[in-house]
């Protein structure tokens, strides 16, 4: 019987990427995403497809529900919280900083929640959850959304070592810039801060580093993604965590830079951009 996995997230190219690879692996592939996503191609391709907004607890139970039902297992679950708040953290609204934890972080756990009673009556089960290079490493202007990631790894080491007992293996996947329209989305919520005039050099950075991605520098492909996480729910001993792209492993590295170092590298970084 094929496997089951369900991936949640689908109003981007990483998840989209994700679910053509394990169609590729002949998997049961259940692809979910909120209600403003065209997912017919995914359904085209093979794939089961629902609508499903991360904030609604009954919603999400009921699709676990419902994929139990039509196959009797839940091997993977892939959560690819995808909400991308960028700015200077005075420059960005508390109840934007509320919407972006509500989706990568509480979308992720409610999403957890509802699959880990399944999988520890199974005996078995893998979670894969897509964070970013952002989880270990925060760039001026990227504050609120890298605090999100960090919360959500965090939160997931965590569960990595609870559930270790019932025969669950749960990874992160953390890419560095992807080649996908992130930047397009950022520069969308970029534009509807009220700026405080404080933080200009900030954005013009911002925009410098978006040219800088968008020219192809370290960036990955979302199918490069895809299959990592893919190979996360296959490897019979899945990696606690996996950097995807040059500046992901890098960026595994610079953490562990005393803070002063790391504020000299911003101002390295911004002279060369």
């Amino acid at each position: 019987m094929a496997k089951t996995v369900l991936i949640t997230g689908c109003s981007s190219a990483i998840a989209r990427a994700t679910a053509e690879a394990f169609l590729d692996a002949e998997w049961t592939v259940y692809a979910s995403a909120t209600a403003d996503t065209d997912l017919s191609e995914l359904d085209a391709a093979g794939c089961e497809t629902a609508t499903l907004d991360p904030t609604d607890t009954e919603a999400i139970t009921g699709l676990v529900d419902r994929v139990i039902e039509d196959t009797g297992r839940i091997d993977c679950l892939v959560t690819d919280p995808g909400d991308d708040q960028f700015g200077p953290v005075e420059d960005v609204p508390t109840e934007r900083v509320r919407g972006q934890f509500e989706t990568n972080v509480f979308g992720p756990h409610r999403l957890i929640r509802a699959v880990l009673p399944h999988m520890r009556d199974r005996g078995v089960g893998r979670i894969v959850v897509v964070s970013s290079t952002a989880g270990r490493f925060a760039a001026p202007g990227n504050g609120i959304y890298a605090g999100s990631k960090s919360a959500l790894e965090a939160m997931t080491d965590a569960l990595r070592a609870e559930v270790e007992d019932y025969g669950i293996e749960v990874t992160i996947v953390a890419p560095g810039p992807v080649a996908t329209d992130l930047e397009e989305r950022a520069d969308d919520e970029l534009d509807n801060l009220d700026r405080s005039g404080a933080y200009e050099a900030f954005y013009d950075f911002f925009e410098d580093y978006r040219t800088a991605i968008e020219g192809g520098v370290g960036t990955v492909s979302p199918r490069r993604v895809g299959d990592a996480v893919l190979d996360a729910a296959v490897s019979p001993n899945p990696p606690a965590r996996s950097p995807v792209g040059p500046l992901s492993s890098v960026a595994d590295y610079a953490r562990f830079l005393p803070a002063s170092v790391q504020q000299s590298v911003y101002g390295v970084v911004r002279q060369m951009i």
